[in-house]
């Protein structure tokens, strides 16, 4: 009976423990998309006043909201395409060859993902302003590449863990040459490296605050927007876009899950 009662009291210790853990982690979160239908026009919206639609129809007349969003995302594809390729390439290079000063560049590729965001951004802010590039989109997808890279590397180095070198000496047997080899063999087996490399980029890059304020200039990003709007309070269709942005991630999330299970399933 001891041990029964120890094990229902384990089970309903642990379902409330990961209870208030997600409660914590989506609370905010059911806040924002449930002020996106909210009628209440007072600030900071605490308060239920009936259910509408009316903020994402207004959406659509904010046109500075929506640039900025645009801009966001315009950064965030470009720098995730650049910080894959460079990664992909940089990752695979730094496994298969041996060459001097690699275990400090292997280092050095921390750095970017330890020190604090603020002094990145005053790093590059200072780079730019010596080698006269204006601010503006150029210097924050530099700034996104940047902070990127390494962590496609870190993703797809950790896929390359016991790669079995042997199917691409067997390509190379059959015939096919070194750039045939990398794409019909090498890539297919790191896709889910690189894939996880690019969405994590992406994310970093659409959520980046402190390094685009350095670097952005003239050109708003939709956190900067945002970031801008708490001082007078956040308007409802920020609450709504932020809503889309939410639906349009977890669509993505699932699409991605499901095809690593389908990839999982055909091995």
């Amino acid at each position: 009976m001891k041990r029964k009662n120890k094990k229902a009291f384990h089970g309903i210790f642990n379902v409330a423990f990961c209870g208030l853990v997600y409660l914590f982690l989506f609370l905010p979160i059911s806040v924002i998309v449930v002020n996106s239908f909210n009628a209440t026009t007072s600030k900071p919206y605490l308060s239920w006043k009936g259910f509408t639609f009316d903020w994402y129809v207004e959406l659509w007349s904010n046109t500075s909201l929506l640039s900025a969003f645009g801009n966001t995302m315009i950064i965030a594809l470009v720098s995730t395409i650049l910080a894959t390729i460079i990664g992909t390439l940089g990752a695979v290079g730094m496994y298969k060859y041996k060459f001097k000063g690699k275990g400090i560049l292997n280092s050095l590729l921390y750095i970017p993902v330890v020190i604090p965001e603020i002094v990145l951004g005053i790093s590059l802010l200072t780079i730019f302003s010596n080698v006269n590039i204006p601010r503006g989109m150029l210097t924050l997808i530099l700034s996104h590449v940047t902070f990127c890279v390494p962590f496609v590397i870190f993703n797809v180095r950790a896929r390359l863990d016991g790669y079995d070198n042997s199917i691409e000496e067997a390509s190379m047997d059959l015939g096919a040459n070194r750039i045939v080899t990398f794409f019909q063999v090498t890539l297919p087996v790191l896709a889910p490296g690189i894939g996880g490399g690019a969405l994590l980029a992406f994310t970093l890059s659409i959520d980046d605050v402190i390094i685009s304020y350095f670097v952005n200039g003239q050109t708003k990003t939709y956190p900067l927007k945002v970031m801008e709007s708490i001082k007078s309070g956040v308007s409802p269709d920020v609450n709504a876009l932020s809503t889309i942005i939410l639906i349009g991630t977890i669509v993505l999330v699932v699409l991605t899950q499901s095809n690593l299970l389908k990839k999982k399933k055909e091995e």
